[in-house]
């Protein structure tokens, strides 16, 4: 493996973990649909030179409406609800439940394609991943955390991962001919406007303050979180085996983790210790029995 591939491999696992932590600052100024939803224009703005490169005319109607389709799916509704879930739970838990989306991509993989069987180690990551999210959210449910939203904010995270899992299966099934990075693009738009769109409708009132700090964290998780990571990737999976690229979802959750409790000095008990250790050991386990990565993080 070269320098640069090292060097770009480590820039996917950072930036992607450092995500979550930037999604919570920028939650004390901004709203969070709106914050999203800004964040995802941005970022198709950044991606469309790239895309229109690659050929972003060069399709018909019938694929770039499922690129819309699974688009709506794989960034609008799993990014209104993270943000949203974002609001009430630490970085660190966020992260760790949207982890858990290897185990419900090969669950919903079998439902959906012949050729994915429900073998015994799918069935022992699927217990993994569920036991480690009962531990994750014991101490929501026994009221042990700062917001009493928090169980409604893990779920919504959670649901998110669920979502996540199964636009991914549709890209596999329905745009696998086409260029990821356009793919990508119409993706990021698509959710970008659905986000806007369900912002209008249900933040109207809400304060906005579009400090300097606000911004700065918008145009990060825009950029760096988003359009480069996306590019990073998409040289990447020529470059690495598959089972480097469904590492990186491991090592950036790792990375949330890490910088949640040192930045954010977020407790880390042992329900996270635990509950993380079994979700992403059930993560790493479905990801080895054939699972894809999903193309959708913080």
């Amino acid at each position: 493996m070269t320098l640069r591939i090292r060097a770009a491999y480590l820039c996917c696992c950072i930036l992607w973990g450092s995500t979550w932590m930037f999604i919570k600052f920028g939650l004390r100024d901004l709203p969070p649909l709106l914050f999203a939803g800004i964040r995802m224009l941005l970022a198709a703005a950044v991606l469309l030179p790239f895309a229109a490169h690659a050929g972003l005319r060069g399709h018909g109607k019938r694929a770039l409406g499922w690129m819309v389709f699974v688009g709506i799916l794989q960034i609008g509704i799993p990014y209104a609800l993270l943000f949203a879930g974002q609001q009430w739970i630490p970085s660190a838990l966020a992260a760790i439940l949207f982890a858990t989306f290897p185990v419900w991509l090969a669950l919903v993989a079998r439902l959906l394609l012949r050729d994915q069987p429900l073998t015994a180690r799918k069935l022992l990551a699927a217990l993994l991943g569920i036991s480690g999210v009962a531990l994750l959210q014991l101490p929501a449910l026994r009221g042990e955390t700062l917001s009493t939203l928090a169980p409604l904010g893990g779920a919504l995270v959670l649901l998110a991962s669920v979502v996540v899992a199964f636009a991914n299966v549709l890209v596999r099934k329905e745009l696998g001919p086409y260029p990821p990075i356009v793919i990508a693009f119409v993706q990021v738009l698509a959710g970008a406007l659905l986000i806007v769109v369900l912002s209008g409708a249900l933040e109207r009132g809400q304060p906005a303050s579009f400090t300097p700090r606000a911004l700065l964290v918008i145009a990060y998780l825009a950029v760096l979180g988003t359009a480069v990571t996306y590019l990073f990737l998409f040289w990447l999976i020529p470059r690495v085996p598959i089972s480097a690229i469904g590492a990186i979802p491991l090592l950036d959750t790792t990375v949330a983790v890490i910088l949640g409790a040192l930045v954010l000095r977020e407790e880390v008990g042992w329900p996270l210790l635990a509950g993380g250790a079994l979700v992403l050991s059930g993560a790493a386990l479905a990801n080895q029995v054939g699972a894809e990565p999903a193309q959708a993080n913080g």
